[in-house]
């Protein structure tokens, strides 16, 4: 199963949200991610948060009050924690996110400390990047334009390893650590590859 998570700030144009949505299972609106999910004329199966960013409460009178999990502002997880749990919870092993660009940093830095965790978001969009998580034995394939940049981060503990074919400058046998990183790396003809050998990385990619 696959859940797409749509939370606030800037996200994918509204036809890139309903294509997205058509290949999940589960859709949650994450707050202020519900003017998103209905900006692409779709309805989310569930809306989860302390709705304290929602642009007008009235946006909820059209929803079944049984999928509203409505929470305190004071609490201990953000409304994208609270989403991501719940979509475990439903039994989605593979979950996405949608939105989180702009805006304030410590916002973008706790949604980037999602993939440090035991079970990471496997993908996250804003309205410039297209954000993979890949772990130990995946290896992504991502069709891009020549000349494309790619950017790879470690994250966990590590230890990292990690090969790639198409880029300018190869991942083979670098020696990466927590505060290495590959930045503006450059696709040399489009389509290319990143294999994870050991560790889990970060591929930052332009969304198309």
């Amino acid at each position: 199963m696959k859940g797409i998570i749509f939370i606030g700030g800037e996200g994918p144009s509204a036809p890139f949200c309903k294509n997205l949505a058509s290949r999940a299972d589960i859709i949650v609106a994450a707050d202020s991610g519900l003017i998103a999910v209905e900006n692409a004329g779709l309805r989310p199966d569930w809306i989860i948060g302390d709705m304290d960013s929602l642009d007008d409460p009235r946006r909820l009178l059209g929803y079944p009050p049984e999928r509203i999990l409505r929470y305190p502002r004071d609490k201990d997880f953000t409304d994208t924690e609270l989403a991501l749990q719940f979509l475990h919870d439903k039994g989605c092993p593979s979950v996405w996110i949608a939105g989180g660009g702009g805006g304030r940093i410590d916002h973008l830095f706790a949604v980037r400390s999602l993939f440090e965790r035991e079970s990471p978001p496997e993908r996250w969009l804003t309205a410039r990047e297209d954000i993979y998580c890949a772990d130990s034995g995946q290896e992504l394939f991502l069709p891009l334009k020549a000349e494309s940049l790619v950017s790879v981060f470690p994250l966990g503990n590590g230890p990292w390893e990690a090969a790639s074919r198409g880029l300018k400058w190869p991942l083979n046998s670098l020696n990466w650590n927590r505060s290495f990183c590959g930045v503006s790396n450059i696709t040399e003809t489009g389509s290319f590859s990143v294999q994870v050998i050991r560790g889990r990385l970060m591929v930052i990619v332009p969304i198309l």
